[in-house]
């Protein structure tokens, strides 16, 4: 079973940018699909991203396009998320996991694909 540890997270003024990291221990790392979903007070943990094992394809959801880049670097067993032009909408707990099926488009936002979540890193944007 593979263990993940979120890091990066902190607080930002709005229009700044931070880069997540989510290292893996266990498994195969090299062989996983990924995603990244968020976490809000009060509200449903959402997708953000998706990238497939070889980092050829990625995924976003509709909120982050544009602005939210998702990448790893196998060597190092670490996926990322590179996060540019945040909104204070974007404040939440931020979960890396390993996505277990095959997807295309919105069928990768199913939350129901992932496990082995990791604990979440908080992100702040300040208006």
């Amino acid at each position: 079973q593979v263990q993940l540890v979120e890091s990066g997270g902190g607080l930002v003024q709005a229009g700044g940018s931070l880069r997540l990291s989510c290292t893996a221990s266990g498994g195969t790392f090299s062989s996983y699909n990924m995603g990244w979903f968020r976490q809000a007070p009060g509200k449903e943990r959402d997708f953000v991203a998706t990238i497939n094992w070889s980092g050829g394809s990625t995924i976003y959801a509709d909120a982050v396009k544009g602005r939210f880049t998702i990448s790893r670097d196998n060597a190092k067993n670490t996926v990322y998320l590179q996060m540019n032009s945040l909104k204070p909408e974007d404040t939440a707990v931020y979960f890396c996991a390993r996505r277990r099926r095959y997807c295309s488009g919105n069928g990768c936002y199913d939350i129901s694909m992932y496990s082995d979540w990791g604990q979440g890193t908080q992100v702040t944007v300040s208006s």
